[in-house]
């Protein structure tokens, strides 16, 4: 029997017990990259949250189907379909086809997903592969009486639709009103009204676009919502359990998902709406005037290991803004460190007294963990039954008070909480080999030492941690290493 997991649904604006449409499989959209530019370390706080929400669905013992989208055309500067579009505007400066940038932003997206242990999504559907799903969808919307055309594209008209801006908590009339007084979208005097969306634009006249295909309306591409709908519904089906992003796409770009998807189909689209909170770094929006825009790379190359960018990405309530900050990089380390000489105190223990009361300390802390975790993914607070579960465990090993037996319930209790926090932390149980470019400097070092050339042994010291990440440790019975 699978424990009861808690979502909070901005839809209905209340944590709601989890139930899938299909008993067991749980079907999940995510709003994926657009690939003009590297992810940035928001982009990927978005993309770890909904890691960390697939991973509470498996260990609850649910089959998971889960779509994410590649955006490599019909984004625009604006959202509000104006503007250039995003792929184009980069092809543009980088002297390169849109093409060819959004094949080499793609994998980069992928490069740093694989490098931050994010499970790969099942689909990974491009927008530029499913053009005709898109038309076939706006075929619908017109034949039903929801479209008109001005100069610049077919457009959507949101009064049309009864329940707009549903997902918002505001009517029709209120979120027009929201929209103009907070300046978020730019009001084309041939629409309608300010919240009525592009569904297929014109391509520019006299101006050859990379990107652009042939339509019943005319040669254009398409409006950047109707993408996630039409790719959504072909693999997930017209009603689907879950669907994720940012509290930035909840105004308009889910907003206007919700009203195309469902003037088409008359059904409801998606069941729980999940959103994740922003980021914001040193206490600052970033901001590419402020220079706070930093990408996974940016940080590894200031010497943080992925799990360390992992862990800050993870460790708030996803619903929370997350401050990023250089010290909770550095905590990070020193919590990580601290989890990996734990398992390395395990793995060691050959003997000791049994202690009668562990069994029922690991049993406590799983579930205490889980119970967390299936409370809207309450991560701080499941790690804070995890930190609770070592230092009881660390007296009962200081005290001699932990068999061989124990000290396996406690590292696969440690592993069980890994498989939501994805840190690999069994990586720190394997046997480490040194390579044998850093097993020759550290013998150096120790030739170094021995003739008192501190200078060298430092500089070597040095090349070994930034290289290697390796750090060593002078003892009375030898030089130690170990890995950051």
């Amino acid at each position: 029997m699978r424990a009861m997991l808690k979502l909070y649904n901005t839809l209905t604006r209340r944590k709601e017990v989890f139930k899938p449409i299909e008993n067991g499989i749980v079907k999940i959209y995510t709003c994926g990259p657009t690939v003009y530019w590297y992810p940035h370390i928001g982009n990927m706080r978005a993309f770890i949250f909904e890691d960390v929400l697939k991973r509470a669905l498996l260990i609850n013992g649910f089959k998971v189907i889960h779509v994410m989208n590649i955006t490599d055309v019909g984004h625009l500067v604006s959202d509000a379909d104006t503007g250039e579009d995003k792929v184009e505007k980069t092809a543009r400066e980088e002297g390169r086809t849109a093409w060819e940038i959004a094949e080499f932003y793609t994998q980069a997206f992928f490069r740093d997903i694989e490098t931050l242990n994010i499970i790969k999504a099942d689909i990974y559907p491009r927008a530029t592969q499913h053009i005709e799903d898109m038309i076939k969808l706006i075929r619908r919307l017109e034949e039903k009486g929801y479209t008109y055309i001005i100069d610049d594209g077919v457009y959507f008209d949101t009064s049309k639709f009864k329940d707009y801006g549903k997902l918002t908590g505001m009517n029709f009339e209120e979120l027009n009103n929201y929209l103009k007084a907070g300046a978020r979208v730019e009001f084309n005097p041939h629409k309608k009204n300010i919240t009525d969306f592009a569904l297929w634009k014109f391509s520019p006249k006299n101006v050859k676009r990379q990107m652009e295909w042939n339509s019943p309306w005319g040669r254009g591409f398409p409006g950047w919502h109707i993408e996630c709908s039409a790719m959504s519904m072909k693999y997930l089906g017209e009603t689907f359990d879950i669907h994720c992003g940012g509290i930035d796409h909840i105004p308009i770009h889910h907003t206007n998902e919700i009203a195309q998807s469902e003037a088409a189909t008359g059904k409801k689209f998606v069941n729980y709406w999940l959103h994740c909170n922003f980021l914001i770094v040193e206490g600052k929006k970033m901001a590419k005037s402020l220079g706070n825009i930093y990408t996974v790379n940016d940080i590894l190359s200031r010497g943080y290991s992925w799990r360390e960018v992992r862990y800050v990405l993870l460790s708030a309530h996803y619903r929370r803004e997350l401050n990023f900050t250089f010290k909770s990089l550095e905590d990070a380390k020193n919590t990580i460190q601290r989890i990996a000489e734990f398992l390395n105190k395990l793995k060691k223990i050959k003997r000791g007294k049994h202690e009668k009361k562990f069994p029922i300390l690991v049993r406590k802390f799983k579930r205490e963990f889980l119970h967390s975790i299936n409370n809207d993914l309450n991560i701080p607070k499941a790690l804070a039954s995890l930190f609770n579960f070592i230092n009881e465990t660390n007296k009962l090993i200081n005290e001699r008070k932990l068999s061989k037996k124990d000290s396996r319930k406690a590292i696969n209790a440690i592993l069980f909480a890994d498989r939501v926090l994805g840190l690999k932390l069994d990586e720190f149980l394997e046997e480490e080999k040194l390579p044998e470019e850093a097993e020759k400097l550290i013998k150096e070092r120790e030739e170094a030492r021995r003739k008192k050339d501190f200078e060298t042994a430092d500089r070597i010291r040095r090349e070994l941690r930034e290289k290697f990440r390796i750090i060593l440790e002078d003892t009375p019975k030898g030089t130690k290493w170990r890995k950051l």
